[in-house]
């Protein structure tokens, strides 16, 4: 039993590290005028879609104001990250050959899910978490759950685009992953609630790492979906019985 653990272990790592820590080599230099023109993009982009996040967190649970309202931040996300310029799905080294991150990525999204379950088994007890937990969940317990996955796949994929597309190669050369994070997590400022603050700092961490190690977008969806759609599924009863 105790040889299978390390040998689990190592096996896990050897999933998850090409699409967190190995780099691979890519080109994707562009002009100076492109470089200008994504970052001016990526600034209008920015102050537009925090501005329609912090309106949908501002509608009461249940108003049907909140699913136009949360379409259009995804449209906001996604037209900023096609008008910046050219985007990249990104690759991962499996056994000496550049893939395609498919399963990796999912890997990782449970992984990290696994994690939030766990902190929100522990934190669900404490009365201020609860509550901001709640003003959150209230907007899954009121909605229209068909409708809730597909607007939250939606924000998941156009938020990757933008933020680890199109903001990421704006940034540049100079701590990508951190700036990227911060401003990620900036934005949801917006939303008023500081859980969302902190699950947009570490989902935005590791996706961010995931950028920078395949050079594109296709993993940091693939992990934020696979996160998103488990925290809509798993919370909601979590904290249903939590104290108030």
């Amino acid at each position: 039993m105790r040889q299978r653990v390390p040998a689990l272990a190592d096996r896990l790592l050897g999933v998850v590290r090409p699409v967190l820590i190995d780099k691979v080599e890519r080109d994707h230099r562009q002009s100076d005028r492109e470089f200008l023109q994504r970052r001016i993009v990526v600034g209008v982009t920015l102050v537009s879609g925090a501005t329609l996040l912090g309106l949908s967190f501002s509608v009461r649970p249940g108003d049907s104001a909140f699913y136009p309202l949360t379409l259009g931040l995804a449209a906001t996300w996604l037209l900023g990250s096609v008008l910046s310029g050219p985007l990249h799905l990104g690759h991962i080294r499996v056994r000496g050959s550049l893939r395609r991150p498919i399963l990796a990525p999912i890997v990782v999204g449970l992984i990290l899910s696994g994690i939030f379950v766990l902190g929100a088994l522990v934190t669900r007890t404490i009365p201020w978490v609860v509550r901001y937990t709640e003003d959150v969940l209230a907007y899954a317990r009121f909605g229209v759950l068909p409708v809730l996955v597909l607007i939250t796949m939606l924000n998941g994929i156009a938020e990757e685009l933008f933020f680890r597309g199109a903001l990421f190669a704006a940034i540049g050369m100079w701590h990508p992953v951190a700036i990227s994070t911060l401003v990620y997590a900036l934005a949801t400022v917006a939303g008023g609630n500081p859980v969302l603050v902190f699950a947009a700092a570490v989902l935005g961490a590791v996706v961010g790492l995931q950028r920078r190690a395949g050079g594109g977008v296709l993993a940091p969806i693939l992990t934020h979906l696979t996160w998103s759609l488990t925290m809509l599924l798993a919370l909601p009863p979590l904290f249903a019985g939590a104290v108030s």
